[in-house]
């Protein structure tokens, strides 16, 4: 079993009010959710308008197939042009030897 962890660092430039943000990252969200497969949440910087962390994790039974669905929706948040990504972390939390 492979689990790999996708951190992004968001800035939301014009949003200026949590609701606003909401509406920003709940397409994200949802949409990495329902095409990807991913887990998917808003994981620090709650209570910041103009920032947000997201944490993404794919759970797969190989490698390759983890890190292809994690290239895959990372592009996916980077297609709203509404934020910019200024950091993105992966980790991978367990690596079996199948």
């Amino acid at each position: 079993m492979h689990v790999a962890c996708l951190t992004l660092e968001l800035h939301l430039r014009d949003v200026h009010s949590l609701k606003e943000k909401r509406a920003v990252l709940r397409p994200i969200l949802e949409g990495a959710r329902r095409r990807y497969a991913v887990a998917a949440a808003e994981v620090d910087n709650q209570d910041r308008w103009q920032r947000a962390t997201l944490g993404l994790a794919a759970v797969s039974g190989s490698a390759g197939h983890a890190r292809d669905v994690l290239d895959a929706a990372e592009r996916f948040v980077w297609s709203f042009p509404e934020v910019d990504v200024t950091d993105s972390r992966r980790d991978w939390l367990s690596d079996g030897d199948s």
